[in-house]
């Protein structure tokens, strides 16, 4: 087992419930556990306009998460750039990075990350037409790193304080793309295997981040339970994808989100595909065994795990059995 181990956390509301407050109080619960049990990272990621999610505001939670531990990274998984000024982005993680040295992750993504009104009302002020996702992180790279040279649209900008030591800087995605995009800056790419688990499509994209920049990693969707039949049983899992008039499709949790999205488009669906995206489910030996598969079959040395289910009890209990399965595993 000589891969690392990190943690995506959505602040997920436990269904029947309403309660923010109790989902961001397990995720400041899952990174203080995490941290003890020897975690490498703990990633809090991005929402927008939806019930089940509380992770509206990934920097602010991050920040409170690295104030309440001590030694793992924390960062985002992630940042959804295209809502925001790369300037403002690089202002942000430059203030993180200066309070917590050495600990901070800035991970970026593409996707709206919400429901089409939230997505109106967060780019309400941007100007149109919105400028593409490659530029804007051109853009966020060069700020991070000093100002934007002569001839820049924004010349003689600096985002500043500029940290001793910047965050670790990520792309997430799922396409050879976005990998080459991390390769083309140096910046490290996490696969987004927790959304399809492709075996084909990781192994394309991990080949090309693999040409520059860091050694990438996989995202998977991964729980365990004392028992096999406990975890297979509350790690069910399935995703909607909704293909609309314009031609363009998207991945929802549930078919009451599809209606949802649907109805504040204005438009009705064209096709809606379910599928149950891979999850590793079982036992804490019955993981490491499939994540040393994947280990072995796509180069991978560090796995960020997305849990299924959004029970605090359940949640935090998995990642202690899959800590204790490796330390033992270890001795």
């Amino acid at each position: 087992m000589t891969y690392r181990l990190s943690l995506l956390d959505k602040s997920p509301i436990a269904a029947g419930t309403t309660a923010a407050g109790e989902a961001l109080a397990t995720s400041l619960a899952y990174a203080e556990l995490a941290d003890r049990l020897g975690y490498h990272r703990f990633w809090v990621a991005e929402h927008h306009g939806t019930t089940t999610l509380a992770s509206a505001a990934p920097e602010v939670l991050a920040s409170h998460l690295l104030a309440r531990t001590r030694r793992i990274r924390i960062g985002t998984g992630g940042i959804l750039l295209q809502h925001y000024s790369p300037y403002k982005v690089a202002e942000l993680f430059g203030v993180l990075a200066t309070l917590a040295p050495g600990r901070v992750d800035l991970g970026i993504g593409k996707a709206p990350g919400g429901l089409p009104l939230g997505t109106k009302a967060l780019q309400a002020e941007l100007a149109t037409p919105r400028r593409a996702f490659d530029a804007k992180l051109r853009d966020l790279d060069l700020f991070l790193r000093g100002h934007a040279p002569e001839g820049h649209a924004l010349a003689g900008a600096e985002a500043l304080p500029r940290a001793a030591v910047l965050p670790e800087l990520f792309l997430l995605g799922a396409s050879d793309t976005s990998a080459a995009l991390a390769a083309e800056l140096g910046w490290g790419f996490v696969h987004a295997g927790h959304h399809d688990g492709d075996p084909e499509a990781i192994d394309r994209s991990l080949s090309v981040a693999r040409t520059a920049g860091p050694a990438p990693m996989l995202a998977v969707t991964a729980f365990a339970a004392p028992t096999r039949e406990e975890a297979l049983v509350a790690a069910t899992h399935k995703t909607f994808k909704v293909h609309l008039p314009d031609g363009h499709a998207v991945n929802l949790g549930s078919l009451d989100a599809v209606e949802e999205y649907a109805r504040q488009l204005g438009v009705r669906p064209v096709k809606v595909e379910e599928s149950r995206p891979q999850v590793i489910a079982g036992t804490p030996d019955d993981v490491h065994a499939a994540l040393a598969r994947l280990a072995d079959r796509h180069g991978v040395g560090e796995f960020v795990l997305d849990s299924p289910v959004a029970g605090r009890i359940e949640r935090l209990r998995s990642i202690e059995l899959i800590s204790a399965a490796r330390r033992r595993a270890a001795a």
